[in-house]
């Protein structure tokens, strides 16, 4: 997930940044921009190269704020009414989010909201978090949406966007990344420093669990409305799903898994005339193992 927040060229870097991190997901991608009280959004299967590089889909959508996704399913199946971010008209204006993780109470919730009368689009975890905000009686939107948040559980790192800025907010666990970086006068926030590379933005720091970020015309403000809860970060973030240049949870993930492969040729010894990586981000880890066992890499 990547948002941006006070940039001429919001949409342009809202797709670079997607494009950075195309490693997490390649099903589709999704881009929703905002300009005043008007929202723009593009969908596409496919790669983000092959579908947000051309002038005409970045100029028609406007605006100084966007969020984007790339999606890699893991709930909902693979049709186009899944793609995000995922969207709505609620009763505070337009509204719109991208999510990264996995609710594992959604289908208790979403039967309890179509009793209810919730009318569902999409078969995604997601929207649950959509109707869940739309039916709150709280009374500003980052009441709404704390308010619904407390209600699911599971992993979600998620960036919403509305027509007075964005919010960004991480699980009390934090077993999802979610960082935040600054580009001139422009937040950013993304699922990886990488992405902030991309665009030239600086990281300015990583999303604390349970933290709830609200960025707009006033800046950027901070808070942690939730119950603390011990660290549960998916390890696999180390092993395979984030690129090795990224920082996450302050270190870096290509010495992350060199190190993982030196620890394992301590506790594994092996017989063998060569060390194979397999897949590519098992090159690291090879070469650590390599080196601590001095079996040619």
């Amino acid at each position: 997930i990547f948002g941006i927040y006070g940039s001429a060229d919001a949409s342009i870097h809202t797709a670079l940044g997607l494009h950075a991190l195309q490693h997490r997901g390649q099903e589709a991608a999704g881009i929703v921009s905002m300009k005043n009280d008007e929202h723009f959004l593009h969908f596409a299967e496919g790669l983000v190269a092959d579908n947000f590089t051309s002038s005409r889909i970045i100029k028609k959508l406007e605006g100084t704020s966007a969020i984007g996704h790339v999606r890699y399913s893991t709930a909902g199946k693979k049709t186009a009414r899944n793609f995000q971010p995922i969207y709505a008209e609620l009763s505070l204006g337009f509204l719109a989010l991208a999510h990264n993780g996995n609710l594992t109470n959604a289908q208790t919730l979403r039967k309890k909201l179509i009793n209810r009368g919730a009318i569902f689009q999409s078969t995604m975890d997601t929207e649950v978090i959509i109707h869940l905000i739309a039916l709150s009686q709280k009374f500003s939107l980052q009441e709404k949406i704390i308010d619904a948040i407390a209600q699911i559980e599971g992993a979600f790192s998620l960036v919403i966007i509305h027509k007075d800025g964005i919010i960004a907010l991480r699980d009390p666990y934090g077993v999802r990344p979610l960082s935040l970086g600054k580009l001139g006068d422009a937040f950013v926030v993304a699922s990886e420093t990488c992405a902030f590379d991309i665009i030239g933005a600086k990281l300015e720091r990583e999303i604390a669990h349970g933290e709830m970020i609200s960025i707009g015309k006033n800046g950027i403000e901070s808070s942690k409305p939730f119950a603390e809860k011990p660290s549960k970060f998916c390890i696999f973030e180390y092993v395979y799903f984030a690129r090795p240049d990224s920082l996450i949870e302050g270190k870096n993930v290509y010495e992350m898994r060199k190190n993982i492969g030196i620890e394992l040729a301590r506790e594994i010894k092996i017989d063998a005339d060569v060390i194979v990586p397999v897949p590519d981000s098992g090159v690291p880890a090879a070469i650590g193992y390599a080196m601590e066992s001095k079996i040619p890499f």
